[in-house]
């Protein structure tokens, strides 16, 4: 991170160097590229901001500031520009060397402690493509919040108590007649057996709507799942497993995996919402409403929190009049446990390992809880990566937190809101689905999982691995590895796409929009990655010597013939630790995505300008295979942090 330590130590001369000279302390120091190359690497305004504050022309507060400046190590020079700007200019030459040996090396350990809870499908049938934004939005943040230094913790919270789950057992069991031994035998014959849960599940919607008398099956379903009585519990943890077990097939064709699957059935029997609300009484957070229309519910009480100010009704129902507890008050106690603000804990056991050998544990309450197990929870910051659909719920449970940890702890609750996704109606016909002529006119097809219209997950990657590895075969015949390719190519289409837009935008995927090799998309990185390894493949089957050994790159002076193109190039690769910074903080994964498109655009026509297996001159030669060699390594390093394979060929 040469660039991020060049600003550290540039900021804490001037601030020291202010101090000194004029006697006054400055906050920050604004350091930024200048608008031409010409002008610089670095410039600041601090001489423009002190000339308001020291009545003094800027210009002369520049010079003084200027006169002896002690510069840091990989700056060449300080000069006085305009109004009054410093602006910094780096030693290109060993820049270039120290930026060599180190890019994409991750920074130091943080500190932070940080839960990362993503994905989180009802586990009643299969996963659909609105759950694949949710998954690649969290699994993104935590790859990127790992290269930072932060020690992440990935939670997938599987709600096996619910209504959902609920209606799926109802209809295996009260209108398919079906046993627990005949769903196992089901679960043991059918490899995506979520798929017959989605229907289960739609059909069961169905049956609702023409009898609505029927729903009592549901309330009393849902009792017997709560409390763990005979065979319609064992039934509902039985489907709730093996759709759990698909769903993590499903994301692991991603590249996604978990730490830890907590459950709320054993949020229930832990009794988590029982302590939450002894302390949200104790703090006067709850208030029993003895008259009124929540005359007889416990209520958290909004009305006078600015984040809900202007809302009609922002109280909200914790326990409702006949004592059950709303979602929202057990999210509050699951929050309050990641936080560490809970003084009671699970117990875990291993659920399954991946073939790398990573182990996802899973939430127990009984008495088979592992003592090799891992310490969960107590995280320094908790990042909820939950649709915008649910941001007054997340407000709610902040304010929770707040009431029980204070400013600090409501701060570290973070929710990383998104926008739906939707198909284009081009796609959602590829994929089978009906669409009316009048559909086939909009932007964009929505879905609706209880209907049973929408696209599942594992259908959607099918069609886009068959058609990635069409796209891999006319491009090039010779490839003998077509279908591999093709699935890395797929990987990095759907990913790319969910990752590029803001995260506020509703998207609509399009499969010739997320294939196309040219442009804003995936697979265009990997064909720019896999480019430049074939240039380096080329010259060494050719015996063209390169000379990127990091002892010679680091001896030689690169400044004679570092031309600005090339500069350019190393100087964007250099940014790449602050954009990442800037997208955690943010939640707007889209800065990375933007900037790497921008970075291969930039080397495709520094390539095309400077050839390189081809250059007679040695030394030139060399100074354009180091420029490329950076590009390399820094899009191999960026892409693995946004789950983009690198195919070896294309």
């Amino acid at each position: 991170m040469i660039l991020e330590t060049i600003h550290e130590q540039l900021t804490e001369t001037l601030k020291s160097r202010v101090l000194a000279l004029f006697g006054h302390s400055i906050e920050r120091v604004v350091l930024q590229a200048p608008p031409k190359l010409s002008m610089g690497d670095l410039a600041t305004p601090v001489a423009l901001e002190l000339a308001k504050v020291l009545k003094r022309k800027p210009r002369e507060i520049a010079e003084q500031l200027s006169n002896g400046l002690a510069l840091p190590i990989f700056v060449e020079s300080v000069s006085v520009e305009g109004a009054g700007y410093l602006n910094f200019r780096f030693d290109r030459g060993a820049f270039t060397a120290q930026h060599f040996r180190t890019v994409m090396m991750p920074a130091k350990p943080s500190g932070e402690r940080v839960i990362v809870e993503h994905t989180n499908i009802n586990p009643n049938k299969a996963a659909h493509i609105g759950h694949l934004r949710n998954a690649v939005l969290g699994d993104t943040y935590v790859r990127c919040s790992k290269w930072l230094g932060d020690r992440v913790e990935t939670q997938n919270y599987i709600d096996d108590t619910g209504v959902q789950v609920a209606d799926v057992v109802v209809a295996f069991e009260l209108l398919e007649k079906k046993s627990v031994a005949e769903v196992q035998q089901l679960i043991d014959t059918h490899p995506r057996f979520d798929y017959l849960c989605w229907d289960s599940y739609s059909r069961m919607a169905q049956y609702y709507a023409d009898r609505p008398e029927a729903q009592e099956w549901r309330k009393d379903t849902l009792h017997r799942i709560e409390k763990q009585e005979g065979d319609t519990a064992v039934l509902a943890k039985t489907l709730a497993r093996a759709i759990v077990r698909r769903h993590l097939a499903t994301m692991l064709r991603l590249g996604i995996e978990y730490d830890l699957l907590p459950k709320e059935s054993d949020i229930i029997h832990a009794h988590f919402w029982d302590r939450a609300f002894e302390l949200l009484k104790q703090s006067g957070a709850l208030v029993f409403e003895e008259e009124g229309k929540h005359k007889g519910c416990w209520v958290m009480k909004l009305d006078e929190s600015e984040t809900f100010a202007g809302m009609e009704e922002p109280d909200k129902i914790l326990v409702r009049s006949n004592g059950t507890v709303t979602y929202t008050g057990k999210d509050i106690a699951y929050q309050l446990w990641k936080l560490g603000l809970l003084d009671r804990t699970f117990q875990y056991q291993k659920f399954s390992t991946y073939p790398d050998g990573h182990i996802v544990w899973e939430t127990t309450h009984g008495e088979d809880g592992d003592p090799a197990a891992p310490k969960f929870g107590g995280a320094t910051r908790v990042v909820n990566v939950i649709d915008s659909r649910q941001s007054y719920l997340q407000k709610v449970v902040k304010e929770g937190v707040h009431k029980l940890g204070g400013d600090k702890a409501a701060e570290a609750s973070i929710h990383f809101s998104y926008e739906m996704v939707a198909l284009t109606p081009s796609t959602a016909k590829a994929l089978g689905m009906e669409v009316s002529d009048e559909d086939a006119t909009r932007p964009y097809v929505e879905m609706s999982g209880r209907k049973g219209f929408g696209v599942k997950a594992d259908d959607l990657l099918d069609e886009l691995e068959r058609k990635a590895t069409d796209a891999v075969k006319a491009n090039a015949t010779d490839i003998e590895n077509a279908g591999e390719i093709g699935n890395q190519v797929a990987v990095a289409a759907l990913r790319y796409f969910m990752l590029r837009f803001g995260r506020n935008k509703v998207i609509a995927f399009d499969f010739d929009e997320a294939l196309r090799f040219e442009g804003d998309s995936g697979p265009y990185l990997q064909y720019s990655t896999v480019r430049v390894q074939n240039i380096f493949r080329k010259m060494q089957e050719r015996g063209v010597e390169a000379r990127l050994e990091e002892r010679i790159v680091d001896d030689l002076t690169l400044n004679q013939g570092l031309t600005d193109d090339m500069w350019e190039l190393i100087r964007s690769s250099a940014e790449l630790p602050a954009a990442i910074r800037r997208a955690v903080d943010s939640l707007e994964l889209s800065v990375i995505t933007q900037y790497l498109l921008d970075l291969a655009q930039r080397f495709n026509s520094f390539y095309h300008k400077y050839p390189i297996m081809n250059e007679k001159d040695d030394a030139e030669r060399q100074r354009r295979a180091v420029t490329a060699e950076i590009f390399r390594r820094t899009m191999v390093g960026a892409m693995e942090l946004l789950g983009i394979p690198v195919p070896e060929r294309m």
